[in-house]
C-alpha cells in the first residue's frame, strides 16, 4: 500500500464516511472538512494521480481499491480509538479530536495490539 501524509488519510477517511452516504464530490469534502474549494481541489488532484480515487466526466469521486484500503484503515483507527478513550472516561468531542490526532501515530503492530488488548479487556 502507498503511503500518505496524515492530510491526505483524512481526506481519504472522509470521502469514505461520505460515499456510506451516497455520491461524493468536492463540494461535500469542503463542506464536511471546512476547507476551501481550492484546498480540497488539489487534494482531490494529488490524490487522484497517486492513484487513490478516481473522478469521473461529472466530477464524482469514488476511491480505487488502494484507497478503500486506506480510508477503511484509518477509519478504524479512528473508531477504535475514539472507541476506547471514551472508554476510559474521555467526552465524546475531545475523544474523536484526539483519536484523528493518535490514529496517523501508531504503527501497525501497536495498533494492532493496542485493538487485541481492547477486544480481551471487553470480553472480560
Amino acid at each position: 500500500m502507498k503511503k500518505l501524509r496524515q492530510s491526505g488519510e483524512d481526506y481519504l477517511e472522509t470521502i469514505h464516511i461520505l460515499s456510506k452516504r451516497g455520491e461524493v464530490r468536492s463540494i461535500d469534502i469542503a463542506n464536511e472538512m471546512n476547507l476551501s474549494k481550492p484546498s480540497v481541489s488539489r487534494a482531490v488532484g494529488i490524490l487522484k494521480d497517486g492513484g487513490f480515487i478516481s473522478v469521473d466526466k461529472n466530477g464524482y469521486i469514488t476511491l480505487t481499491a488502494d484507497g478503500k484500503n486506506t480510508a477503511e484503515s484509518v477509519y478504524e483507527r479512528h473508531t477504535v480509538l475514539t472507541e476506547w478513550l471514551v472508554g476510559i472516561g474521555v467526552d465524546e468531542k475531545t475523544a474523536a479530536e484526539d483519536a484523528c490526532r493518535l490514529e496517523h501515530s501508531f504503527s501497525d503492530e501497536s495498533f494492532d495490539k493496542l485493538k487485541k488488548h481492547i477486544q480481551t479487556f471487553h470480553k472480560n
